[in-house]
């Protein structure tokens, strides 16, 4: 028998990885180069797969969450060892958090090295540092252990409540040989993955019962709503119940923002006037206020007696997470939507009393924001920017908006409505910075639609330099800037009157589209509303890698935007 028969007759894990990735749909991969995967991401592009190579393993594995969102389907970030797993891990603990499905793949060091601190390139034990930030984390030792390995982390990644996976695979093991046939065989194609999960039929009647019952009800819409992707489904429920809805940013455009029974212009009112809330795919966390206190119409514990809560939520563990729920239902978002669709009989909707309340309440604050939207100052601040965009993206709908950032994130949810679902991608869970860039590359990666990148000047540092990745892969993204030369304000001097700026000042006057046309793409510097949105119509039509550098009032801005209560402040200051 000759070598080259006898080479043809052996696989080895290099692309056992790949075949194991492909059998599964999966033909995209996000990462940077290193020892011990460039020949992997060699052989993934050999073998028709995709790979979008990145600046900063962060914004790799905050593509690959993203993907997963969108799709449904484990997106695949890679790193090399050590340093770029520790950089990557923080994106996939925000993909754990937020409940995206992805898989992070690691090369790393040998684990007889390791576990003996013999001082191996690289060195660290990665699967035990990513354990508590990930829904699951694996180790593959032996190739003929690869098909295996890569089926148990796809189904964790996207069964049950979705989220972060870890894989690690140790240098040895990409070299590793077998039969040819016997490696083919050793795939797995994971059936499915994320099977229906129905609730019990006594928590719909429970559920139902407790909903028929109300008299000031609201549906809240979360991410989890949107990711579900039944948006027929919650469409009907609401529009047959006739129940206003509010919708979290990521929810918004799950039903069209212009909808008429949306409450979003009068939330506050709502949520605290409201007897029954009915959450789909939402958590009483932090974003909501923990379902108590004067955001829902009280000041302390006695009002959960006041207030029933219906939560949808396929983890029976994130029940009771804050406050009593009144009917759980424990299942996929689809099947619980569907159990109540099925029951609703001769549903009374709600009495007009209610919902032309909450009417007459959005109108009014609709009308009131008009005048700060409408107003022209120079130099143009976040309302009259985004005024701009607003007009621009209605025109648009088709358009993925990221947004990140402190003021700049907050005002744009409330400003710039959405009409399609999944189109709204940002800082989400944690409100953590950095994700834009990552966002805006995993969306136009899987959908090849325009994405615009709304960023804060300071976000935006987080992942700036991928807009040459932008550029090399020629995506339609259109990056805009809120420029006010700082964090949050640029106006802050050093109390002591010493050289060094305020802890909060950039750069005056920063460039920041010269680095989009340094790469090759378009940079363009607009200082007033109407100059943004024919530069903002003209980067979306274009389909260019395009950045805006939008110069506002350095003033614009309050501290930590719309969370200044969670930002303490120094006693001594006070005085």
């Amino acid at each position: 028998m000759t070598t080259e028969t006898q080479e043809r007759e052996l696989t080895d894990g290099f692309h056992l990885i790949i075949d194991a990735m492909k059998a599964n749909d999966i033909d995209t991969i996000y990462g940077l180069v290193g020892i011990p995967i460039t020949d992997l991401a060699r052989l993934a592009q050999a073998e028709g797969m995709r790979w979008i190579g990145f600046r900063h393993e962060a914004n790799a594995v905050n593509a690959a969450a993203i993907a997963g969102y969108l799709t449904k389907k484990p997106g695949i970030a890679m790193t090399v060892s050590a340093p770029g797993f520790l950089n990557g891990l923080v994106a996939l603990a925000n993909a754990t958090v937020n409940c995206f499905p992805m898989i992070m793949i690691s090369g790393s060091s040998e684990r007889e090295i390791v576990d003996l601190q013999q001082g191996d390139y690289e060195e660290l034990d990665q699967l035990n540092a990513a354990k508590p930030y990930v829904k699951a984390a694996y180790r593959i030792n032996h190739v003929e252990d690869i098909g295996i390995g890569m089926a148990r982390a796809i189904r964790a990644a996207v069964s049950g409540r979705p989220g972060g996976v870890y894989l690690d695979l140790p240098a040895k093991l990409m070299g590793q040989a077998m039969d040819a046939i016997k490696g083919q065989k050793s795939i797995v194609r994971v059936v499915d993955a994320a099977p229906d999960q129905p609730p019990s039929p006594e928590s719909v009647k429970r559920a139902l019962e407790v909903l028929k019952s109300a008299k000031r009800p609201v549906i809240m819409l979360g991410k989890g709503a949107a990711y579900a992707q039944v948006d027929a489904e919650i469409r009907e429920l609401v529009e047959k119940t006739g129940i206003p809805y509010l919708s979290m940013s990521m929810a918004k455009g799950l039903l069209p923002d212009n909808h008429p029974q949306s409450a979003q212009a009068a939330r506050s009112y709502a949520l605290a006037k409201s007897d029954t809330v009915l959450l789909i795919g939402a958590r009483l966390n932090w974003l909501l206020s923990h379902g108590k206190g004067p955001t829902w119409g009280g000041t302390d514990h006695k009002d959960w007696a006041e207030k029933k809560f219906i939560q949808i939520d396929i983890s029976a563990q994130e029940m009771d997470s804050n406050v009593p729920i009144d009917a759980p239902l424990v299942g996929d978002i689809g099947s619980c939507v569907k159990a109540l669709l099925a029951g609703l009989g001769d549903f009374q909707k709600p009495a007009a009393e209610w919902t032309g309340a909450i009417v007459e309440k959005r109108e009014a604050n609709i009308a009131k924001m008009a005048k700060t939207l409408d107003a022209n100052p120079s130099p143009m601040n976040f309302h009259s920017a985004l005024r701009a965009m607003r007009d621009v993206l209605k025109t648009r709908p088709d358009v993925y908006l990221v947004n990140e950032g402190a003021n700049t994130l907050d005002y744009a949810r409330s400003i710039i409505d959405m009409y399609q679902p999944r189109k709204r991608l940002d800082s989400g869970t944690w409100g953590v910075m950095g994700i834009g860039m990552g966002y805006a590359i995993g969306a136009a990666v899987t959908s090849g639609l325009p994405v615009v990148a709304l960023e804060g000047d300071s976000a935006f540092g987080f992942s700036g330099m991928e807009v040459e990745t932008i550029c090399r892969y020629n995506l339609p993204v259109t990056v805009v800037i809120f420029n006010n030369n700082g964090v949050y304000r640029g106006c802050d001097v050093n109390p002591t009157g010493g050289a060094d700026v305020a802890p909060t000042v950039f750069v005056k006057g920063s460039r920041y589209d010269m680095l989009m046309t340094a790469f090759g793409g378009v940079g363009v510097t607009v200082t007033t509303p109407d100059e943004l949105a024919k530069a903002l119509a003209e980067g979306i039509a274009s389909g260019k890698p395009t950045l805006i550098n939008a110069v506002i009032d350095e003033k614009a801005g309050t501290e930590s935007g719309r969370i200044s209560h969670l930002n303490p402040t120094s006693a001594a200051t006070k005085k």
